[in-house]
């Protein structure tokens, strides 16, 4: 859709700077913006193509108003008016209730009639659909799982039994919510399987990315909160608890019966150990491996930064030596 600049300022809460009838019709790149285009300026290593722009109108912040050639939206968090404004010009499809010929749907189901159900979609026994769900194609909903209002299953999903999902949920292609956790008891060198008789609830407006799972508990449920948000291809562990708004990175594996508290922040490819604790308002930054539980707010790091592999090498080994290295110098300074 189009809007005005004007429309867009109010929409947005940003300051209007320029022509408040400039047409926008879409978002683009500050490097490839054209006319009736608008984009925006959130990280100081682009500032130097802010004078090349071709942009219709830009969002930015007070300080890089001065160098803009053109419109302007100002705010002191650009980033964020830019998401608002992409979300008003790129509004979710609406999809009209319907259930496709070639779905196959299980006895007792409440689907209602407001929700779409798509091709090659088969859905179990006890289900209940809420209105204005979307059900995208080859999706799998096993027996008494339920499902919110507005939520978007875009394709290839599958919810195991007894799944709770909550409203306004976006799940991604190929998203697994409820397997069998890994619960295994050794005997005599040989794995017997546990039973895993929980299920797994995710809260409302939680977002879920492309072949993400979530397993189901062993007895109680595994517990996704309000307004959480998954990236793609993590995994999460039975049992586990995540608090509300915490964001979590692709490839970021989260072991069972984790605690994550609220507003948390989880950088790509991160590992948490098991029956270990975050405090809320915690960033921990990309490829950090976290072993015991984090009882105070603040950012955290354990990742190596990548170096010339020689060097890298010598860090190695000095890092294994390093307990015999510190009793050497405490026997010195003794």
């Amino acid at each position: 859709m189009s809007a005005i600049l004007a429309e867009l300022s109010k929409v947005s809460g940003a300051r209007l700077v320029g022509d408040p009838e400039c047409v926008i019709n879409t978002v683009n790149t500050l490097d490839l913006a054209s006319t009736g285009e608008i984009t925006f300026l959130s990280n100081r290593h682009y500032a130097n193509r802010l004078l090349k722009t071709k942009a219709s109108a830009v969002i930015l912040s007070e300080n890089d108003l001065k160098n803009c050639p053109t419109n302007a939206l100002v705010s002191n968090a650009p980033y964020l008016v830019y998401a608002k404004i992409a979300n008003y010009l790129y509004p979710i499809k609406q999809h009209r209730g319907a259930i496709n010929d070639k779905a196959v749907i299980g006895q007792k189901c409440n689907i209602h009639h407001t929700s779409t159900i798509s091709a090659n979609v088969v859905i179990g026994d006890n289900v209940t659909i809420n209105a204005e769900t979307y059900i995208g194609p080859g999706c799998v909903i096993a027996d008494n799982v339920c499902i919110g209002e507005n939520t978007i299953l875009i394709a290839n999903i599958t919810l195991c039994h007894d799944v709770c999902i909550g409203n306004n949920v976006i799940l991604h292609p190929g998203v697994v919510i409820g397997a069998d956790g890994f619960g295994l008891a050794q005997e005599n060198g040989e794995w017997l399987k546990i039973p895993q008789i929980g299920s797994v609830n995710l809260g409302d407006n939680v977002e879920v990315g492309a072949n993400s799972t979530i397993d189901r508990g062993a007895i109680g449920n595994t517990i996704i909160s309000n307004g959480v948000k998954i990236d793609n291809q993590v995994q999460i562990g039975h049992n586990a608890f995540v608090g509300e708004n915490t964001a979590i990175a692709g490839c970021v594996a989260l072991a069972g019966s984790a605690y994550i508290g609220k507003r948390c922040q989880i950088g790509g490819a991160s590992s948490i150990n098991g029956h270990i604790e975050i405090t809320d308002d915690v960033i921990i930054t990309g490829m950090s491996g976290v072993a015991n539980s984090i009882k105070t707010p603040g950012v955290y790091s354990s990742a190596i930064p990548v170096t010339d592999n020689k060097i890298w090498k010598r860090n190695i080994i000095r890092f294994k030596n390093l307990d015999e290295i510190i009793k050497k110098i405490m026997f010195k300074l003794e």
